[in-house]
């Protein structure tokens, strides 16, 4: 098991027709509760997953992402209040041994 620093936060795969995401919530000291949903991409979506993220009261989290389909996402989420979702493409680029898309 990993050990958590995070009680709250998210992980966002974005692709160009739907974001894959998952939600891990819990104590530090316990078991994170996993959730996840997938989303579209248009306006109506984004601001599902928002209103799913705060609902979970998520602070932290994370996105992957081929190309720019990440800043329509980045660009609804910020408005989230937690600490900021962060496309890092340099961190996310294919290993030795994965699929390079």
């Amino acid at each position: 098991m990993i050990c958590a620093a995070v009680e709250r936060c998210a992980g966002i795969d974005v692709g160009k027709e739907f974001l894959a995401v998952c939600v891990l919530t819990g104590p530090l000291q316990g078991e994170a509760r996993k959730q996840t949903r997938r989303f579209g991409t248009i306006v109506a979506e984004l601001e599902r997953l928002r209103d799913w993220l705060k609902l979970e009261e998520v602070t932290h989290g994370v996105m992957e992402s081929t190309g720019s389909y990440w800043k329509p996402v980045f660009n609804v989420l910020e408005e989230t209040g937690g600490e900021s979702l962060r496309g890092q493409p340099a961190r996310s680029k294919s290993t030795q041994g994965t699929q390079d898309r």
